[in-house]
């Protein structure tokens, strides 16, 4: 693809990747990504925000050809993503000074091979002249390295965003032109890597509101022409308000857990709860980390192998604790058989939820009156605590 112009002397560059389906082979991409680098040309100075990776280069490279002189190139993160044609880069403009923030500087020599006295660090809120155009660094830590920053172009009132904003989707659109689609894929990529830095992520969110910003420009997706659509959509995915949402990861080998998970589901709904089922066996674990961001409990539901939880479910646990969503009350339901340990080495698992464990209900084989009772409280007991919380 050609460089596309965003405003005068300022160009769009990178790659649309359409088929990748896996993202640092953890993160489902159903709509591929996109990885931009943004070309500046000012009066007296040229330079290029960010690159792509490695062995995307060549597709950068081509759209390079008619740019004689790069002064500098910037690095708003470290992750090979963004920085992993720098040295690319560097070699091809031998004279380019490589900016970017203080911590970013040995993250970038540890990954690649660049020498230290082709970077210049810049300080949160320092400025860079191109002549007629003026860039300012801001430090957004934890979006999602504790290195990163983004870039804002006074005069054209233009944030150079990086990960911060961003969306996996690979368009052929310069600019948003459907926002219901890019919420779903941003919340995607917010709950995926950002989500665990969400009191960060605020702060950041608010020190960028000092500035009026007329398109933001992330590193993955589209450009954002109407910028408060996606301010004002991760200040509600940062805020404490929770939804009157149960989200439930299971796993059921011999049906008796999905009866439970039948059960508990119904008796929510008549309560007026709603619930979001995920069976592990087949879930996108995208769409399970969107579905944690806001949701006010969660259930995990879990057969009983060798004494302890199902492997899948494990999984989750271990997912839901390293996204640390905002989660206030959490249980557990299954089955065993001839006995085991799955409550407590799920409770066990996820130390970083600060929720509360509501009673446990686990069956003996193929659930009894008893065990229906126990998940007929517990569906009560969820449906008061989110109406007591304010849970909508």
């Amino acid at each position: 693809m050609e460089p596309r112009k965003i405003r005068d002397n300022i160009y769009w560059m990178g790659v649309q990747d359409w088929d990748s389906r896996l993202f640092d082979a953890l993160i489902p991409l159903p709509d591929g990504t996109s990885y931009n680098a943004y070309l500046i040309n000012g009066s007296e100075k040229t330079v290029l925000i960010d690159t792509v990776e490695s062995p995307l280069f060549s597709e950068l490279e081509a759209q390079l050809k008619d740019v004689p002189i790069l002064d500098y190139v910037i690095s708003l993160h470290a992750e090979q993503d963004h920085s992993g044609s720098l040295h690319h880069i560097l070699s091809r403009y031998p004279d380019a000074k490589l900016i970017t923030s203080t911590k970013a500087k040995g993250l970038l020599m540890d990954i690649l091979p660049i020498a230290e006295d082709s970077i210049i660090t810049v300080t949160d809120g320092e400025t860079l002249s191109l002549g007629n155009k003026t860039l300012e660094f801001i430090y957004t830590p934890w979006v999602h390295w504790p290195e990163t920053m983004v870039a804002y172009l006074q005069e054209d009132k233009i944030l150079f965003s990086c990960d911060f904003f961003g969306a996996h989707i690979a368009s052929t659109d310069l600019f948003v032109t459907d926002e219901a689609r890019v919420y779903e894929a941003a919340k995607r990529y917010y709950a995926e890597v950002m989500m665990p830095f969400r009191k960060i992520i605020a702060k950041n969110l608010e020190k960028i509101s000092a500035y009026d910003i007329d398109l933001i420009a992330p590193s993955h997706g589209q450009i954002y022409s109407r910028p408060e659509f996606i301010i004002e959509a991760h200040k509600e995915w940062v805020g404490s308000s929770l939804k009157n949402t149960v989200v439930l990861p299971y796993i059921s080998m011999h049906n008796s857990t999905k009866i439970m998970v039948d059960f508990l589901t119904a008796s929510l709904v008549k309560k007026g709860v709603k619930v979001e089922l995920f069976n592990l066996t087949v879930t996108d674990i995208g769409k399970l980390a969107m579905a944690l961001v806001d949701a006010g409990t969660i259930v995990l539901g879990t057969p009983t192998v060798l004494s302890g939880p199902h492997p899948n479910v494990v999984y989750g646990a271990y997912l839901a604790n390293a996204l640390r969503p905002k989660a206030k009350f959490l249980s557990i339901i299954g089955s065993y058989g001839w006995g085991g340990k799955s409550v407590e080495i799920l409770a066990g698992m996820i130390p970083n939820l600060k929720v509360e464990v509501l009673d446990p209900v686990l069956a003996k084989g193929t659930p009894s009156d008893v065990d229906f009772e126990a998940l007929e409280n517990l569906a009560q007991t969820i449906a008061t605590k989110h109406q007591e919380h304010g849970f909508k």
